[in-house]
């Protein structure tokens, strides 16, 4: 199964089993609902800006891999699977989701892949650790903005990647309201967010190289260091 298909299939794969997990794959008939009316996507929508972000994982790689948050796992533990040479940690500061992680991580019978609860804004790790650092829909999220561009800048190896997606702002008037309206007060999403302007500046100050796109109201970005 090719990797595009795996994250089509992902939620299927997995066994995903959670809201939240339909909702990210766009499987289920609540999450196909929740990513019309908030985001203006289809199954083809979310697959592509997942796929763009999933990108910068190369093919049969097999250096060091952090993934920071982790979620549930349900869109990476898939392509996990395809890079069995990686040594691969998953962060996240929730013990419920990296725990939902852990047991697709099982399911799919990975072993090269650790699990560390910890913040972002504070990784435990050496400078210069890791080949890639993949951020998947957590930056939107996180109440130390500044800090995990720093930290997740600092762990990567000069020539790594860092790469991903999350919700940039200024681009449709209903998903902004509802992420301001709904989102925030219930603590999913965290201000101040980034528009495609500034966030193209912000990368392109940091990283050598810089692939930025959106689908809607998600940014995607492969960057080089």
């Amino acid at each position: 199964m090719e990797r595009n298909d795996r994250i089509r299939s992902a939620y299927r794969l997995t066994g995903g089993n959670s809201f939240y997990d339909g909702m990210i794959t766009c499987s289920t008939i609540l999450g196909r609902l929740v990513c019309r009316v908030v985001w203006d996507m289809n199954v083809d929508d979310t697959a592509n800006y997942q796929t763009q972000a999933l990108s910068g994982i190369p093919e049969n790689f097999s250096g060091r891999l952090l993934e920071v948050p982790v979620g549930t796992g349900v869109l990476t533990m898939p392509v996990y699977q395809t890079i069995p040479s990686a040594d691969i940690i998953c962060l996240d500061y929730s013990p419920d989701m990296m725990a939902q992680a852990q047991k697709k991580a099982e399911k799919l019978g990975l072993e090269n892949i650790a699990f560390k609860q910890g913040d972002v804004a504070a990784l435990p790790f050496n400078d210069n650790s890791f080949d890639i650092v993949l951020s998947l829909n957590g930056f939107h999220a996180f109440p130390s903005k500044y800090a995990a561009y720093q930290e997740t800048f600092r762990v990567l190896k000069s020539g790594g990647i860092f790469c991903g997606c999350f919700y940039v702002t200024g681009i449709c008037k209903r998903t902004d309201w509802i992420i301001r309206h709904v989102y925030q007060p219930l603590k999913f999403f965290t201000p101040p967010y980034e528009t495609m302007y500034s966030l193209n500046a912000r990368l392109k100050r940091m990283y050598s190289q810089v692939k930025l796109g959106n689908v809607k109201s998600i940014a995607w970005f492969v960057c080089e260091k």
